[in-house]
């Protein structure tokens, strides 16, 4: 698989990353089966997808230790990105910026991943009752430490102002101009996909321009762009698309045009490939410093999200993706 480079450290990974989420929070609960998702992730290392994105906030805490379960046996083969900052209630989520909570956090996780040093450690809220200096502060003195390699902001806290257009990720922006200041920003996480591109505008420009590696988030679009979703069909209560109005059957119907359209540019490069690959070839070719996060459970779908580094889109694919219909529907 195509290697890029994350950063100004020049952190290599493969070019499709494996985002572990779904195998224990948010998506499904009842498909969640712990080997099988054990055997997801040393399929993703196989086929060169190093990048292994989770968090502590995941189950909470089981996504973690459920990864340090492969990198017990094969933490050189693996580029880990985990998170820190969001504590998860019984019925809430709140942020904890503390730079002593930040630090215990990380040991937990380093010993929950069953590792010494996380490649890419993550800021995933700004705590509002914390100067994000202070934070990251802290999150510096783990690299100086030797516990961390480099640090990086998820700015995927930005649904709630999404019909803001090019200003959707001003205040990410301005975060991320405060702590360049203390440390230098290696990775930002933020969604990224054909049917929610607002990150082009600006934020994925930003990045570039300062050599910060790009981690693009639901790069399938919660799944949607596969095209294996049945419009009516639902979702588990404990799934978040139960709740979201780009799912409900009317949406999902209404959007339909744009898989396929996916669908027509996956035939042109021939038999066997999908819609999901399309779309993810979209999000590489967006930059050298882009690396898709899809997430997956099932080691069929890490085998096709990987092969999707392969594809290359043509000028006219890219075209013919870009006058594909905005997606319906509000996040909020």
């Amino acid at each position: 698989m195509e290697r890029r480079k994350i950063g100004a450290a020049a952190l290599a990974v493969g070019a499709v990353g494996l985002g572990c989420m779904p195998m224990s929070w948010a998506y499904s609960g009842s498909r969640q089966r712990g080997d099988e998702s054990v055997r997801a992730v040393h399929r993703a290392l196989d086929l060169g997808s190093t990048l292994l994105d989770t968090a502590d906030m995941y189950g909470p805490f089981t996504n973690e230790l459920l990864l340090g379960r492969v990198l017990k046996e094969r933490r050189e083969d693996a580029f880990v990105s985990t998170k820190v900052g969001l504590l998860v209630g019984e019925q809430h989520i709140v942020a904890n910026g503390r730079p002593g909570y930040v630090k215990r956090a990380c040991d937990a996780s380093l010993r929950r991943l069953q590792t010494d040093v996380i490649d890419l450690y993550q800021l995933h809220r700004e705590d509002p009752e914390v100067p994000v200096e202070e934070t990251w502060g802290a999150m510096a003195e783990l690299v100086q430490a030797g516990k961390v390699r480099s640090l990086g902001l998820c700015a995927m806290g930005a649904r709630g102002g999404r019909r803001s257009g090019r200003r959707l990720y001003d205040a990410t922006i301005r975060q991320l101009q405060r702590v360049q200041q203390v440390f230098p920003v290696s990775a930002v996480e933020a969604e990224l996909s054909v049917w929610s591109p607002e990150a082009l505008k600006t934020l994925l420009p930003w990045c570039a321009a300062r050599g910060i590696g790009f981690l693009a988030a639901m790069p399938l679009g919660n799944g949607f762009l596969t095209g294996t979703l049945i419009p009516g069909e639902g979702f588990e209560p404990d799934d978040v698309r139960a709740r979201h109005p780009r799912f409900t059957a009317e949406m999902m119907a209404a959007n339909q045009p744009i898989v396929s359209g996916l669908r027509r540019v996956a035939a042109r490069h021939g038999e066997g490939f999908t819609p999901a690959q399309v779309a993810l070839a979209w999000v590489l070719a967006q930059g050298t410093h882009v690396v898709p996060v899809p997430g997956t459970k099932q080691e069929r779908w890490v085998a096709e999200n990987a092969a999707a580094s392969g594809l290359r889109l043509t000028g006219q694919d890219l075209t013919e993706v870009a006058a594909l219909p905005a997606a319906q529907g509000s996040w909020d």
